[in-house]
């Protein structure tokens, strides 16, 4: 049986991929989920594995190449079947492919001469700038290594249609400065953000949460085990929102296309900070992990991310995302909601506060959380019941499998 490899979207967003290195030969033998392939995006560098078994037939996507997301870069047969289209297919688009230092000559707007700079972009932002008679010399490119893609141009059309004047050149600083460059990491981030502030209106909602009770259980779990990994404060408040959301499903969805799409599976994302940018990649299947699970996926999941090992299904599986700053003793965070999905519940540090039981004084551990949600999908009565539910657990922790 053929099995194509293709270029995986990690991420509503990702339009293409650069291959980075291909981990077999033709030739070589493959078992299912066997890592074959090593690729980049413009958040991460990640892993490809193989879906079935097989010979590794053909590379059809050279390393260094970027291709399109869905586009075949490999083949995986049994020796004996015909894999003579896949390999036409790829010697007519190897003929046809502009050379990464070809000039693209597209028309600048208002149709003045075009720009002989030389531009590196995709098949389809070359299109696009070319119907709407864009200078894709004047684009700045997101795509991977700085390549102009479809959102690029889009973006520029977006600008003028605005009737937004062309960027006037920088003052002289009265003072030295220091240009410092962006990456692609970075790059992502300010995009991503800024595209979710924008599209989504967020709504927030606080409270604070008695961590006492659930940090006498943490605590004792702990003592109880010599196992390593240990239970944190964060795999409480992950287990805890995977309790609440298969009971509040409306903020385990996306808002695609205008579109509300619910996820069966509950994925939960947890913010990871690396050196070059923080990224959230996702617990998968977060409703049926039992706490010590949980930690052991998280633990997981954080040396796989700074060893630039995550799975595709981490990056672009997430269905809500927990964003936890507690371990630098702030008091909250208010984040904003990473999209395609619908909410994300910042906590900060648990710490002791006097509080009021039945008129006495006394002592207790509080941590303060923040919901924030997109208004096209939910309401501030739905996310105040979600929010309460999560509290409710983590108040009364024995309801939280082990």
């Amino acid at each position: 049986m053929i099995s194509e490899v293709v270029m995986p979207q990690m991420g509503a967003d990702m339009e293409e991929g650069t291959i980075i290195r291909w981990l077999k030969r033709e030739g070589d033998a493959v078992e299912r989920g066997e890592i074959i392939a090593e690729i980049e995006t413009d958040k991460a560098n990640v892993e490809i594995e193989a879906f079935e078994l097989g010979v590794f037939r053909k590379v059809l996507a050279s390393e260094g190449d970027t291709v399109a997301v869905g586009a075949v870069i490999a083949i995986i047969a049994s020796p004996e079947e015909d894999i003579s289209r896949y390999q036409a297919a790829a010697k007519k688009a190897k003929d046809e492919a502009p050379s990464a230092a070809a000039e693209v000559k597209a028309p600048r707007r208002g149709g003045a001469a075009p720009s002989d700079s030389r531009v590196r972009a995709s098949p389809v932002a070359r299109r696009l700038a070319q119907e709407k008679e864009i200078d894709l010399a004047q684009v700045e490119g997101t795509g991977p290594a700085g390549r102009i893609v479809q959102r690029d141009v889009e973006a520029a059309i977006e600008r003028l249609a605005a009737g937004a004047p062309e960027p006037a050149p920088a003052a002289a600083p009265a003072a030295p400065t220091e240009v410092v460059g962006m990456s692609r990491m970075r790059r992502t981030i300010a995009r991503r953000m800024a595209q979710s502030k924008r599209e989504a209106p967020h709504y927030y909602i606080t409270l604070d949460i008695e961590m006492t009770e659930a940090e006498r259980l943490r605590r004792q779990l702990n003592d109880a085990s010599h196992r390593e990994p240990h239970i944190s404060v964060n795999d409480l408040i992950v287990k805890a929102s995977a309790m609440a959301l298969a009971r509040h499903p409306v903020f385990n969805t996306w808002f695609v296309e205008g579109e509300i799409r619910r996820h069966q599976a509950i994925n939960v994302c947890v913010a990871i900070a690396l050196e070059e940018g923080l990224i959230a990649p996702a617990i998968l299947d977060c409703g049926s992990k039992s706490l010590a699970q949980i930690a052991q996926a998280s633990r997981s999941l954080a040396e796989r991310a700074k060893s630039g090992s995550l799975k595709p299904e981490e990056y672009s599986g997430g269905t809500f995302t927990v964003s936890n700053l507690g371990m630098y003793d702030v008091e909250t965070l208010v984040a904003i909601i990473q999209p395609p999905q619908t909410a994300i519940l910042g906590a900060g540090a648990v710490r002791p506060a006097a509080v009021v039981r039945e008129g006495q004084v006394t002592v207790a551990e509080l941590m303060k959380v923040a919901l924030s949600a997109d208004h096209r999908v939910t309401d501030g009565g739905q996310g105040a019941q979600f929010l309460n539910e999560i509290r409710r657990l983590l108040e009364d922790p024995a309801a939280l499998p082990m």
